[in-house]
Formats: structure tokens, sequence, C-alpha cells
């Protein structure tokens, strides 16, 4: 297994803060110049993941633009969608839906997510 250097590291630390705080353009710019848009954490979270989970659907939607895998798991099992609707966004939920999110990926699943705890309007955005 190839070592990354600090300085890499700290790069990568910093485009998890840009999709984490919703700065889309210039997380967008890295991606665009190279970086990979399913870049992973040391948790598995991708940048959409967190953008999603930190409620930055405008980052969502230019990272899906840019090829992010919307049904990517993290090392929990959890998905984007997953993360939106916990944190009850119907606008990157339907984001992540038109750009093929399955309801039904992960563990748990965004529907599953969307039953235990009792979200309704969720629920009905994934059905």
């Amino acid at each position: 297994m190839t070592q990354l250097d600090d300085k890499t590291i700290a790069y990568a630390h910093r485009m998890f803060d840009l999709a984490r705080f919703g700065d889309g353009p210039e997380l967008v710019a890295h991606v665009a110049a190279g970086l990979p848009p399913n870049l992973t954490n040391d948790k598995g979270d991708t940048l959409l993941i967190l953008a999603a989970y930190h409620d930055h659907p405008e980052t969502v939607a230019a990272l899906l633009e840019h090829g992010a895998d919307p049904n990517r798991t993290n090392d929990r099992g959890q998905t984007a969608l997953s993360a939106a609707v916990f944190r009850q966004n119907p606008i990157t939920v339907q984001t992540l839906l038109r750009a093929g999110a399955d309801p039904a990926a992960g563990a748990p699943s965004a529907l599953a997510i969307a039953d235990y705890f009792r979200l309704p309007e969720m629920a009905a955005l994934l059905r």
C-alpha cells in the first residue's frame, strides 16, 4: 500500500471540509481539475455523503454532475440518500433520487431510516 505524504493528507482533509461546509464551487473546481469525485475518507465517507449529511444541496448537485456515485456506501453501509433522509432535507433527497440513488441501498437504507425515525414526509419522497 502506498503511504501518502503530509501535504497530500492535508489536501484531502481540506477537500472533505469543503464538502462539509458546502463550498461547492471550490470543491467542484478541484474535481474538474482531477480530484476523484468518489474520494473517500478513513471512514469511507465520500464527498457526496458529507455534503448530503451536512445539508448542502447545491454541493450535492454539483458533485453528482461531476460523476459522484449516488449509491456508494461508507464503511457503515450508509449512502448519501440515507444521510439526506436522516437530516430531513427534501431538496437533497429529490436531487439524489433524480441522479439514480436507490432508496433500498445501504444498511440501513434510506427507506429503513425513514421508517425507523418515523419520517413520513421522507418516506413519501422515497416511495
